[in-house]
């Protein structure tokens, strides 16, 4: 397994379950009472940051060389991750022209980048198993 395909499987890794965590605690602070009571900014903010340090800290490290077939694997992987990000942001859009409330809002963007990571990492781990 090279260094680049170690990559995507931890950034996929601590993709999924930051973003479970964050699941975790907001549904439990939706089960508590109604959502335009619920705090999400903060717990949304230690998440994404956690995600940064988290890909920073964790994963492998090295001066292993990408190939072309790294960089290809790398480009198909964000372009695919790219359209599922851009209609997740055009819900979003939606709930904002719709007036939904921020929590939504927030939320949906939050979703769009958490489902690019993933769509992504897959694509990318799909191309380095099954090739390209």
């Amino acid at each position: 397994m090279s260094l680049e395909e170690r990559r995507v499987w931890t950034y996929a890794a601590v993709t999924l379950v930051v973003s479970a965590v964050y699941a975790a605690v907001i549904l439990a602070r939706v089960a508590a009472g109604p959502v335009a009571d619920v705090d999400y900014v903060r717990p949304m903010l230690l998440a994404i940051g956690a995600a940064l340090v988290l890909n920073t800290v964790v994963g492998p490290h090295g001066r292993e060389r990408r190939d072309e077939r790294d960089a290809e694997i790398y480009r198909h992987g964000e372009h695919i991750g790219f359209y599922v990000l851009a209609a997740v942001a055009a819900a979003a859009l939606v709930l904002t022209l719709a007036q939904f409330a921020h929590f939504w809002i927030a939320n949906t963007l939050y979703l769009a980048f958490v489902l690019n990571a993933l769509t992504s990492s897959a694509v990318k781990i799909s191309a380095y198993r099954r090739g390209f």
